[in-house]
């Protein structure tokens, strides 16, 4: 190499250098995974016939997707606020899990609060029972059946995302709905299906996934069952299109994992694997002790952090990742004052995460730092669980300690 191209290379690449330390190189935007769903077909606002209202809530169908070549309908119930309207209101998608319904409570909860919200039915079910053309039921063994490429278009969780985005295009169509205040909650296999859909349709500004989450093949209840009944080719075509691991990546909204530390469906190692996906500025979490599983939707925390996205109220405190340091974990949270309770949450049991029993201690609030000290116990997985000021309980992720050699 001559000395004047020597000359020019070492200067492209101090240029280099300089454009990456300043933060200047430009970098691929993240493209969404959209999965086998057509997305823009999805967000086209779905045929709808609107049926009785009752109080703050009114009964409808919409169009889903076809299943074995005939057309389906979905049942919803969708819940208003009453009052005067000083311009659109925010409004949620209501996600049920197995064996649930299009819940017409869920959505008056909702309706109470202010918001427009749509409870969807998505067991081929209406008002009265089967619907002679809904979609798939949701058994496991209709979840977990044995499939093709040729017909993951008729698959229970192909129609259930698709019911989910044709539900959110809905509700944005509502000359009483504010477009740009939208978001989901989903509760068990609701949860599943928020964190897909918040991975692909980026138009929901906050998602709530409560006990679901993804890397069902890795550890869940399915694992040795459901899933491991399926032939190899549907198992891996099955955790490659519809298992969250491959979508919350694409979240890019305020998003809330709320789990219990011994959740007999969704285990804590698959759901830390999960929320990891999601990038930090955008991921909060709750995990909490001997939380009960089931269709519970009066959480105060999922009212109050969806109410931080969509109507400008208290923002939810933030902790800094867990810190270890010879007996002592440490976090900080980024108010003072803001965290009035904390406590150590510990298991020093090995085996299935949803048999371990769970200790608790208090931990110290100093200023912005709350510290703990650990018992002599190894191997130990332990966390933080905060209590800020308005009674709402949020935590750290999880440490695990390995026995000592």
């Amino acid at each position: 190499m001559s000395i004047g191209k020597s000359v020019i290379a070492r200067a492209l690449f101090c240029l280099a250098l300089l454009a990456t330390l300043t933060g200047c190189v430009s970098r691929p935007a993240h493209r969404v995974n959209p999965g086998p769903w057509n997305l823009p077909a999805l967000s086209r606002t779905p045929t709808a016939s609107w049926g009785a209202t009752s109080n703050l809530v009114q009964e409808l169908f919409y169009e889903g997707e076809p299943l074995n070549g005939h057309p389906t309908r979905v049942f919803a119930y969708l819940g208003r606020p009453t009052g005067p309207l000083h311009g659109r209101r925010p409004a949620m998608v209501l996600v049920h899990g197995g064996g649930g319904r299009a819940f017409r409570a869920w959505a008056e909860h909702w309706a109470r609060r202010g918001y427009v919200a749509l409870a969807m039915d998505l067991a081929g079910h209406g008002p009265d029972g089967r619907l002679p053309d809904g979609g798939p039921e949701q058994s496991d063994p209709v979840k977990f059946r044995n499939f093709t490429d040729a017909d993951t278009g008729d698959m229970w969780s192909y129609h259930a995302v698709s019911a989910v985005i044709r539900g959110h295009s809905l509700l944005r169509s509502l000359p009483e709905v504010d477009p740009d205040r939208i978001g989901i909650t989903g509760i068990s296999w609701g949860g599943y299906l928020t964190c897909i859909v918040a991975g692909i349709d980026r138009r929901l500004k906050v998602a709530i996934p409560v006990y679901g989450c993804g890397f069902l093949g890795d550890n869940s209840v399915w694992t040795d069952k459901s899933l491991a009944d399926m032939n190899p080719d549907s198992r891996q075509r099955w955790l490659r299109r519809f298992d969250p691991s491959q979508y919350l990546g694409g979240v890019h909204c305020p998003i809330l994992f709320l789990n219990g530390t011994t959740d007999f469906a969704y285990p804590l190692d698959s759901y830390r694997k999960s929320y990891q996906l999601v990038p930090d500025r955008y991921r909060h979490l709750s995990v909490i002790t001997n939380l009960p599983h089931g269709h519970i939707w009066t959480f105060p925390e999922v009212d109050a952090f969806a109410d931080a996205a969509l109507r400008h109220g208290e923002a939810r405190c933030r902790t800094s990742a867990l810190r270890f340091r010879g007996d002592q974990i440490e976090t900080r949270v980024n108010s003072r004052g803001a965290i009035t309770n904390a406590t150590l949450c510990y298991t020093a049991e090995a085996g299935p995460w949803q048999k371990r029993v769970w200790q608790t201690t208090p931990a110290r609030i100093s200023g912005r730092k709350i510290t703990a000290t650990l018992p002599p116990q190894r191997p130990i997985v332990a966390f933080l669980a905060l209590t800020d000021r308005r009674g709402l309980r949020l935590s750290t992720e999880h440490l695990e300690l390995p026995a000592q050699p």
